[in-house]
């Protein structure tokens, strides 16, 4: 059974940081992407950024700067560094895996973690 399962979120002020962590069991993700997402109040889900399995990254404009996703394979464990955050990154996010090696459409993620949720005070 494959199991995505987020940590690190929590309350935290404007211009902190906060570091999510995913671990994946079940399966190997090597050779897929790795992504996270993010859902805010009656908004849809978002993309945020994506780690292909050879290293390259992309991020949504509104993180760029900020945020780095990383991955350690070995570990089967994926990675999201928020610094500077600001009260609109408030959302529950989600980690997920490709079916793909590179993917920025949400349409290519199977795996899906519960989610962890990120709150931005002012």
């Amino acid at each position: 059974q494959v199991q995505l399962v987020e940590s690190g979120g929590g309350l935290v002020q404007t211009g902190d940081s906060l570091r999510l962590s995913c671990a994946a069991s079940g399966r190997t993700f090597s050779r897929n992407a790795l992504g996270w997402f993010r859902q805010a109040p009656g908004k849809e889900r978002e993309f945020v950024a994506t780690i292909g399995w050879f290293g390259n990254k992309y991020y949504v404009d509104s993180v760029r700067g900020r945020y780095i996703i990383s991955r350690d394979n070995a570990a089967n464990m994926v990675y999201l560094q928020m610094n500077s955050l600001k009260p609109e990154d408030t959302a529950v996010y989600y980690c997920a895996a490709a079916t793909v090696g590179w993917s920025v459409r949400r349409i290519d993620y199977d795996y899906w973690g519960q989610g962890t949720q990120v709150t931005v005070s002012s």
